[in-house]
């Protein structure tokens, strides 16, 4: 089981992770633990401050260090050792497969959710061993980041899906490639009729179908990642193929 604590100010929204659908199951099933944080209920002032205006001038506020170090070491305790400490940042690395892969390998796991501009730096450089972002555009805050990372991990964990194959088939999950095309009933929609091959019942050539597709697929859509990714011999025999074959077009 892994065991998560998140650092927000808004523990509320993480219900409609928790509550519904894969993520909602595996947590019923005991998979993983997500527990909430506030800094707000250890601010020691009476209007339960978090924030302040940031030295230099400027707008928006700051999340103070003092409360999110109080939820901090709450955090730790209930984890009852010291965790790695994610901090959901827009300025952090760019979230991919094998991130997710290793953060759902480790058994407990502190994701910190900012508000407002940012948090102090004093608490990041201090607290936070890495930052991790979803995309290059900035929201709200980092609730929704952390809950887009804690679905992506739960997707890997044993019994979490209805199949073991579901998550190894997904896209990224085979060498970082797109996935193929996906049909079901009926058989023929507006004129437009499922490949036959995945009516055939051969497995091995439905195999090799989904392999050339998926190539195709990331070719068409995300190239870079065929650029970034170290491919097999045959996905590049099959690549070349799907390259002659657009040089012909």
């Amino acid at each position: 089981m892994i065991d998560v604590q998140v650092l927000t100010l808004m523990p509320e929204m993480f219900e409609a992770l928790t509550g519904h659908g894969v993520s909602g199951r595996a947590v019923n099933r005991g998979l993983l633990n997500i527990g909430c944080v506030n800094p707000r209920d250890y601010a020691e002032d009476k209007h339960r401050t978090v924030d302040d205006k940031p030295y230099g001038g400027g707008p928006g506020m700051v999340m103070s260090v003092e409360p999110l170090k109080a939820a901090l070491g709450v955090a730790q305790q209930r984890l009852h050792s010291p965790a790695r400490v994610v901090y959901l940042s827009p300025q952090g690395k760019r979230l991919e497969q094998a991130d997710v892969k290793r953060f759902a390998a480790m058994d407990r796991l502190v994701l910190l959710c900012g508000r407002y501009e940012g948090i102090d730096e004093r608490f990041v450089e201090t607290y936070v061993d890495e930052e991790v972002s979803i995309g290059d555009y900035v929201l709200s805050g980092g609730e929704l980041p952390a809950m887009v990372l804690l679905d992506a991990m739960i997707r890997l964990l044993p019994g979490a899906l209805g199949s073991e194959d579901s998550a190894a088939q997904d896209s990224f999950a085979n060498a970082s490639l797109l996935d193929c095309p996906h049909y079901t009933r009926p058989e023929t929609v507006d004129g437009m009729a499922v490949p036959e091959v995945l009516l055939s019942g051969d497995h091995a050539k439905i195999a090799e179908w989904r392999e050339r597709e998926s190539l195709r697929r990331t070719f068409d859509r995300r190239p870079e990642l065929i650029d970034e990714r170290k491919l097999s011999a045959r996905q590049l025999e099959v690549l070349e193929g799907l390259k002659a074959g657009n040089e012909r077009g």
